[in-house]
């Protein structure tokens, strides 16, 4: 099984929404979609999932295209999309309805993901009484509650606090378990970095970096060094012209251009007689990357 998207574009109007986008998710997993505002991640999801038409293009799942009677896919918008005025467990009904789930097998489902969730009391609630957080998590129940075999969770975390967002994560790696096929849009980019191992930042409609997480980050030279002592160390840090990017109760880091000058720092720490808790030399994070590919 795999999704394969080939020099994908979509235009409305004179606006180049995507330009040539090309992307291969051919195991299960979870792949990470990147841009800033506007940059063409929902417009790529849509088309992917036959929402929208693409103008030119290949979108293939298991070798045929992509049509939506034919995916068997879970989507979690970004917007909200649950109906404030109607009970909780009348929309999953529905919802699940339109899937193609008997209503038996729709209300088994129901309870099981209500109960991993921790939503079993709102079920005869309106949508309108419960929290932003609890609103994601019914929302979030709505795009697996007929066991799809492609999820697409666009900004899966959003208004959730961090109990939540644990629950949520936990889902998702058991998903992950399960086999199952997820792209995920988000901007937190240590989530991405916690889950995906292949990602493709776009920017202004284009690809502009896409590949395995790792292999990036390891073209990459270090560029900081984490620091926590018992002792402040600002002094030492000033005298070999280096920048504190972040100083916080003796912990800090540091910006540095190669690992040498990260060394002679620790030494210099050392021959002070300074207790050393941490000293970790660091690459750039997704976040360094993202910020240098669509920053300007």
């Amino acid at each position: 099984m795999s999704l394969i998207l080939k020099n994908v574009s979509k235009n409305f109007g004179t606006k180049k929404a995507v330009s040539n986008i090309s992307l291969t998710l051919d195991k299960p997993g979870v792949y990470g979609l990147l841009g800033t505002n506007g940059a063409g991640k929902t417009t790529t999801i849509r088309m992917l999932l036959g929402i929208i038409k693409k103008d030119t293009g290949e979108i293939t799942w298991k070798g045929k295209e992509v049509d939506r009677k034919r995916v068997n896919f879970g989507y979690l918008p970004e917007e909200r999309g649950i109906y404030p005025k109607t009970i909780i467990k009348d929309q999953l009904l529905y919802f699940a309805n339109l899937k193609g789930m008997k209503k038996a097998d729709a209300e088994k489902s129901i309870q099981h993901w209500a109960k991993v969730l921790k939503v079993e009391e709102y079920l005869n609630m309106t949508a309108d009484k419960l929290s932003k957080g609890n609103q994601q998590k019914i929302q979030f129940m709505t795009a697996i509650i007929h066991d799809p075999e492609l999820v697409v969770l666009d900004e899966p975390f959003s208004g959730l606090d961090p109990v939540n967002t644990e629950i949520i994560k936990n889902v998702i790696i058991d998903l992950v378990k399960q086999n199952k096929y997820i792209i995920m849009s988000a901007h937190q980019m240590t989530t991405i970095e916690e889950f995906c191992s292949d990602i493709v930042i776009m920017n202004k409609g284009k690809a502009v970096l896409q590949g395995n997480l790792k292999e990036i980050k390891g073209t990459y030279k270090v560029n900081r060094v984490e620091i926590d002592v018992n002792k402040d160390i600002t002094q030492i840090i000033k005298d070999l012209g280096l920048e504190i990017e972040m100083e916080k109760n003796n912990q800090y880091k540091i910006k540095i251009e190669d690992e040498e000058i990260a060394h002679k720092l620790l030494d210099k720490i050392i021959a002070n007689k300074i207790q050393v808790n941490k000293f970790e030399i660091q690459k750039p994070t997704l976040n360094d990357i993202f910020i240098e590919k669509v920053g300007g």
